[in-house]
């Protein structure tokens, strides 16, 4: 059985305010022009993750929310998971591999370094650094999530929403 990742970073937010705390800070208009953009080529593409799973903070929430909403997903189905703010890429790795083996696909909605760094631990694909908003697909054959690790995924596509502007 094939299965398929989707790590999502969230797009552009408010910049680090002294009354606002880094986990509180909003998507811009700007950020959220440019989420939907990325949910409509999912939407364009036929891709419709069977989880969608993000960190706590609010813009990466936002992100997941505006996604759902392109993709016609009530924004209840996105699981929340805490520890993928600030909890490096072993948090995602755990996310990812306690997945119950009837789920297809997922999404991830996450946060720089962490969701560069996982993209490129899992495939070994030089991601470089993924811009705000952007998407990477991986691929997993013949795995159950519980056996994902480094190297074990196969690149398929990076997506960003400044190159979605152009077409």
């Amino acid at each position: 059985m094939k299965r398929t990742l989707y790590i999502v970073r969230h797009a552009k937010a408010e910049d680090r305010a002294n009354f606002i705390s880094d986990h509180d800070r909003e998507l811009l208009p700007e950020g959220i022009m440019a989420a939907a953009r990325v949910g409509r080529y999912f939407v364009e593409k036929g891709i419709v993750a069977d989880r969608l799973i993000s960190s706590t903070a609010h813009r990466a929430k936002d992100t997941a929310k505006v996604i759902a909403e392109q993709a016609g997903i009530g924004p209840e189905t996105i699981e929340l998971d805490e520890k993928l703010y600030e909890g490096g890429p072993k948090a995602y790795l755990a996310a990812i591999n306690q997945l119950a083996d009837s789920c297809e696909s997922v999404m991830l909605f996450g946060h720089n370094p962490d969701v560069t760094y996982f993209s490129e631990y899992l495939t070994r694909h030089d991601v470089g650094s993924m811009s705000k908003g952007s998407a990477v697909a991986i691929t997993f054959e013949n795995l159950r999530w519980a056996e994902v690790s480094g190297r074990t995924g196969s690149f398929l596509f990076y997506v960003t929403p400044k190159e979605l502007l152009k077409q």
